[in-house]
């Protein structure tokens, strides 16, 4: 039987930025594979690709935050925390977001709820890592619908615009972030530098 990866898209997904701390600064990103594990004591389980700073800042720091992105996301919002790397920006310079009891930072604007968690296991999973987590503080915030990877896709992500006054260039574009990777192959071993997604999630383009 065939492998078809594009039915792993029917699953559905939240958005979420995931804060923490990497003993200097604030960092954090933006996550889709959240779910909770069980009820006494409240657990949740956050994946997080491995090449994502603020994965191995909590790690180190052994506590995150989850701020669970609204209807009212922006893609201000995740170009901010999905599209450069914590690594080389600070992504809450000039920013006043609030301390949570943790005392990590989380969004209270675009965003429905706050969740925070205290690494109880870390799952290493290949690409990605697994963290399971006691929850230590959980907030509602206004009764906004979260936003869903389908609300995303339909409703924020900017639609490409072509140029017909440009010739078409040839390469490969990432179906989650949009990324365009200019060349006539797309290597194995290719990682979205926005996304972290690998070529099983890339279409060509002018080909």
């Amino acid at each position: 039987m065939a492998l078809d990866p594009t039915a792993l898209f029917t699953i559905s997904y939240g958005l979420y930025v995931l804060t923490s701390h990497d003993g200097q600064r604030d960092c954090g990103c933006i996550v889709n594979s959240v779910m909770q594990l069980t009820e006494k004591p409240l657990r949740v389980a956050v994946s997080v690709n491995k090449q994502n700073h603020t994965a191995q800042a909590i790690e180190k720091h052994g506590a995150f935050n989850l701020s669970v992105i609204s209807e009212e996301g922006t893609m201000d919002l995740f170009r901010r925390f999905g599209f450069q790397s914590g690594r080389d920006v600070d992504k809450f310079a000039g920013y006043s977001e609030p301390v949570s009891d943790n005392g990590l930072r989380y969004l209270d604007k675009a965003c429905c709820a706050l969740i925070s968690g205290k690494v109880e296991q870390v799952i290493d999973c290949g690409t990605h890592v697994l963290f399971i987590a006691e929850v230590t503080q959980a907030d509602k915030f206004e009764s906004r619908p979260p936003m869903t990877y389908s609300y995303y896709f339909a409703n924020v992500k900017p639609k490409p615009q072509p140029k017909v006054e440009e010739k078409p260039k040839r390469g490969y574009v990432c179906r989650i972030c949009g990324y365009f990777h200019e060349g006539d192959e797309l290597p194995d071993d290719f990682v979205c530098p926005w996304c972290k997604h690998g070529p099983d999630d890339f279409e060509p383009v002018g080909f």
